[in-house]
């Protein structure tokens, strides 16, 4: 029998699981070790478990402790307001399936007892000796059909999602499954399809999700993933391996017989890019959510900076970062926009990232930035990597994106603490001035346009439009910026030397 440790890692290009007949996925065994102290406590909690729990198990272990129902009820700002003190499925009895499909942006379903994957007909199994059920001849006690992403209102997409069915059945039912592979901590199901490959639909939708479904087990959980990429998990590994300790598994290419105590399929969200700290265990909030980037990060952007060490001038002048675009929404007189910034004095770097570009990249870039700005779009997605409490974001709102730039990206900054500086542009500084009188609707009420509908929204105002910033104008911005990170950096230099005055004396 093999015993599987920590994963480090290690992704491989073909994402293949390795063969095998039976494996037994263990925690590490230093988690064990290093709780010598709570070993009493843990044994006797265990024996009286037992004498309560008497519902059999196939298995040879469990786990000592069930964190699948501390959730929350989700931030609905669209479906109305839900009693936070009362969440559905916040307690569940072993052999039982509970799903909570009360939610505007995704349902999530909980299991408890001996669940088994089945790949090939996309299933989960629960099987189950509840006394309470009900004698017949029909072996299924339950099914739900879950399609677990996070876009649930989003009918279009959630029709290319794949659909998972749970199925509960009778433990002395004639078919069932034989394990392949036996893990003691929990699962969290998952899909990466749908908008994958939009970086802000990939945090937005995945990532952020993810860490507020499973940050609460500290890496003790396996990730099973629909709709697997091989690049996604090798994009994301860095903060993959921070969430949790094992390899994720693909679900429709893994055919083995993966068996659990617990699972959780389905994915919180609470808001556009944020974490609600008031449906968060410990009252975590996105602070905490940038706190795990920077330690997932670190380690590379070590590896990635080059040269010595700065003097105090070069410490206090303002570092800006311009996040570039091509096409639609670009800034085409950037290279003014350049010398305006260094007049003011602000440190400039153009960045003009690819979808080939690593993240540690771009996060190295950002965390040692004070400032950004770039057009509102997809690219925005990056204010998470900047530092909180003491950097500017800028964005420039273009014609028609409002409503978006604020809510997308403008509410998150604030949330994350940045200062946040929204730009609206004036009509003279859209390209569409150029193809529409100055009383067209399209330039004087841009909301008439995006009230007939996301196409015209996409045609008109994404996809049409560029920006020719006035620089007499949007420098008044580059100024109250800039007076902004000065003054924090005098305020943060002044803390640090009082508090070097006050080690020395003490």
């Amino acid at each position: 029998m093999v015993h599987h440790h920590r994963y480090a890692y290690q992704l491989k290009k073909d994402g293949d699981e390795e063969e095998g007949t039976l494996v037994l996925v263990w925690t590490n065994p230093g988690y064990y070790k290093r709780r010598r102290t709570k070993l009493f406590s843990f044994l006797l909690l265990s024996l009286l478990s037992c004498t309560f729990i008497l519902a059999p198990h196939l298995f040879s272990f469990s786990t000592p402790f069930s964190h699948l129902y501390s959730f929350g009820v989700q931030n609905e700002g669209l479906a109305g307001n839900l009693d936070v003190n009362a969440p559905i499925c916040s307690s569940i009895s072993n052999g039982t399936i509970c799903c909570d499909r009360s939610h505007f942006r995704s349902d999530v379903c909980f299991m408890k007892g001996d669940i088994r994957t089945h790949s090939p007909t996309s299933s989960v199994y629960l099987y189950s000796s509840r006394a309470d059920a009900d004698e017949g001849e029909d072996d299924e006690l339950q099914h739900e059909k879950i399609k677990p992403y996070t876009r649930k209102w989003e009918t279009s997409v959630m029709d290319t999602i794949d659909e998972l069915d749970l199925i509960s059945k009778r433990r002395n039912s004639g078919v069932r499954h034989r394990c392949d592979v036996i893990h003691d901590v929990p699962a969290v199901i998952f899909s990466t399809g749908g908008y994958t490959g939009n970086v802000y639909h990939e945090f937005n939708d995945g990532i952020i999700p993810l860490y507020i479904t499973s940050q609460q087990f500290n890496r003790k959980v396996v990730f099973v993933i629909l709709e697997y990429h091989n690049w996604w998990v090798m994009k994301y590994g860095d903060i993959l391996s921070h969430l949790s300790n094992y390899a994720p598994i693909d679900f429709n290419r893994d055919n083995r017989t993966h068996c659990f105590t617990e699972a959780i399929t389905g994915l919180r969200i609470h808001d556009e890019l944020t974490v609600d700290p008031s449906l968060m265990k410990k009252n975590k909030s996105i602070v905490d959510f940038r706190h795990l980037l920077d330690r997932a990060y670190r380690p590379r952007i070590e590896g990635l900076t080059h040269g010595g060490v700065e003097d105090a001038q070069e410490k206090m002048q303002p570092k800006l970062v311009i996040l570039s675009r091509n096409g639609s929404r670009a800034i085409t007189n950037e290279k003014a926009l350049v010398k305006t910034a260094e007049e003011i004095g602000f440190l400039v770097r153009v960045l003009r990232p690819q979808p080939t570009t690593e993240l540690a990249k771009i996060y190295k870039e950002l965390n040692l930035s004070d400032a950004m700005i770039g057009v509102h779009g997809a690219a925005m997605t990056h204010l998470l990597f900047m530092r909180p409490d003491c950097s500017v974001f800028i964005q420039v709102i273009p014609l028609g994106t409002d409503w978006a730039a604020e809510t997308y990206y403008g509410e998150p900054a604030k949330k994350l603490g940045l200062k946040y500086i929204g730009y609206k542009i004036i009509p003279k500084e859209s390209s569409l001035s150029d193809e529409y009188d100055e009383d067209d609707p399209v330039l004087k009420d841009p909301s008439s346009l995006n009230r007939k509908g996301w196409e015209y929204t996409k045609k008109i105002y994404l996809e049409r439009q560029t920006v020719k910033l006035d620089m007499q104008r949007f420098r008044k911005r580059l100024v109250r910026a800039y007076d902004h990170i000065i003054s924090r950096k005098t305020q943060l230099r002044s803390h640090s030397i009082r508090q070097l005055r006050f080690d020395y004396i003490t």
